[in-house]
């Protein structure tokens, strides 16, 4: 029980800072303005288990998965690492008007709102490529023989429901956040956060092109 309950506050410190559920709620909060209490309150729940979900079977059968496709990590750094700054960057530049508000509320009644709990608001603003990679390499790093396999799995599994629960109840309350610091003050850490959207991608892009830049063959003498 007490190499459990290690490996569960191990793969949760590691989880949970690149997670950053608390950084993550002015986002959650500015992509759901349309929404009512009760529908932001349904997607923090779906955003939570999708969270869980993806968590877990990064630790668990990512490199697998990745193996089976011939993929490399570094490969989903570069692509996730693209997506995180495409997304903060439109949102740093986002304008909010009557056109627009008017033009979200038409595709709020045109599509399920659950449709936007996986994309954007799961997969990459909260459990993105950085997050993946951090549990992909928990996963690998796993032991292999059978008794300490099934205790680290289950630590596993229970690290990553930690992170989730977090992230439930930071978007779950991102509405009393905004009444306690006010419109201005959430517009203000939107943009700081957009912006910090945008430098975490270009990190996460660097690190992939620098892991495979030291995998290109050296010049032949």
């Amino acid at each position: 029980m007490n190499e459990v309950v290690k490996h569960t506050i191990l793969v949760f410190g590691a989880l949970f800072p690149i997670v950053n559920p608390l950084g993550g709620t002015p986002i959650f909060l500015s992509l759901t303005r349309e929404n009512t209490s009760a529908e932001r309150a349904r997607l923090s729940r779906r955003v939570g288990w999708n969270s869980f979900v993806l968590l877990v079977g990064s630790l668990l059968v990512g490199t697998h998965i990745l193996s089976f496709f011939g993929i490399s990590l570094p490969v989903v750094q570069v692509g996730g690492g693209l997506i995180v700054i495409s997304t903060g960057w439109t949102m740093l530049n986002w304008k909010v008007d009557e056109e627009s508000n008017e033009a979200m509320r038409q595709r709020a009644r045109q599509h399920d709102i659950m449709q936007q709990a996986f994309y954007p608001l799961t997969l990459p603003l909260t459990v993105g490529p950085g997050s993946i990679s951090v549990a992909i390499t928990l996963g690998a790093n796993l032991p292999r023989h059978t008794g300490a396999n099934v205790t680290a799995i289950l630590a596993s599994v229970a690290g990553a429901l930690v992170t989730a629960l977090t992230v439930w109840l930071c978007y779950g309350f991102s509405e009393r956040l905004a009444k306690l610091i006010g419109e201005t003050g959430m517009g203000v850490i939107m943009r700081l956060s957009s912006f910090l959207l945008v430098c975490i991608g270009v990190q996460i892009v660097w690190n992939g092109v620098s892991a495979l830049v030291k995998t290109m063959p050296g010049p032949s003498l």
